[in-house]
């Protein structure tokens, strides 16, 4: 099997599509939060600032390398679109997060913590080793080339 049917490949089945597509508006919206400022985000600007402050330098690259994965990961996990390299691409993206921000704020999201990161994570695993299931672009790209 050739590496492109290795991406592309998925079982026959439902179960990543009700991950994939929840999580993949939620990370858009945080994504457009970060690149955009939509939502009540600060931009690219704000953003790279906040990035700096925490020692991730340049703080505007790293805000628009997390607000791209983000943003347009979440936009491939909703289509199924290289929904294993986006997931791996977003499970990366979140667990920086859950290093250089939240881990010493302990678990809880009240507190700043990382559990929000690590469930994200752990969606973005879990679509790592299943792919992206039935309904997907994936699927229907796997189903031509083999």
């Amino acid at each position: 099997m050739s590496l492109v049917n290795n991406v592309l490949s998925s079982k026959s089945h439902f179960a990543p599509l009700f991950l994939r597509v929840p999580v993949g508006i939620i990370l858009m919206a945080h994504g457009s939060q970060k690149l955009f400022g939509w939502f009540g985000g600060y931009g690219l600007e704000g953003t790279g600032k906040f990035m700096a402050s925490l020692g991730l330098h340049p703080g505007i690259l790293m805000a628009g390398m997390a607000g791209s994965a983000e943003f347009f990961g979440g936009l491939c996990l909703i289509l199924g679109l290289l929904t294993r390299p986006a997931a791996a691409v977003i499970g990366f993206t979140m667990l920086v997060a859950i290093f250089s921000v939240h881990i010493g704020n302990g678990l809880f999201l009240a507190n700043n913590g990382f559990e929000y990161a690590l469930a994200l994570a752990a969606v973005c695993a879990s679509l790592l080793v299943s792919g992206s299931g039935r309904l997907s672009i994936d699927k229907i790209l796997s189903a031509k080339i083999s």
